[in-house]
């Protein structure tokens, strides 16, 4: 019913940028939070930004400064706009969405499939 789909991931070097996107297609009615989260091998996967509905964000304190989330809502896409890259930022980057299908009250997180994010030294 619903598809999430991440682009923009790559290589770069320390110090480059890169900016994520995330589109939801489908039977979508409305979309509450959108976040962004990373896993680095070995790792738990971790937050590092979200923004609500109203347009309010966090971010984790190692990306403060150098990331910046924003949506498009009549894209059903979230972007995750990322400067000063540095190796450890290395990981799958992962979206998920708070969406709530047509003719349903709640919402239901959905999980995109991860887009790579390699930084070297």
């Amino acid at each position: 019913q619903v598809q999430v789909v991440e682009s923009g991931g790559g290589l770069v070097q320390a110090g480059g940028s890169l900016r994520l996107s995330c589109a939801a297609a489908g039977s979508i009615g409305s979309i509450n939070d959108m976040g962004w989260y990373r896993q680095a091998p070995g790792n738990q996967r971790e937050l590092v930004a979200f923004i609500t509905s109203g347009g309010s964000t966090n971010y984790a304190d190692s990306v403060k400064g150098r990331f910046t989330i924003s949506r498009d809502n009549a894209k059903n896409t979230v972007y995750l706009q990322m400067n000063s890259l540095k190796p450890e930022d290395t990981a799958v980057y992962y979206c998920k969405m708070d969406i709530v299908l047509i003719l349903r009250l709640r919402g239901s997180n959905y999980w995109g499939q991860g887009t790579q994010v390699t930084v070297s030294s």
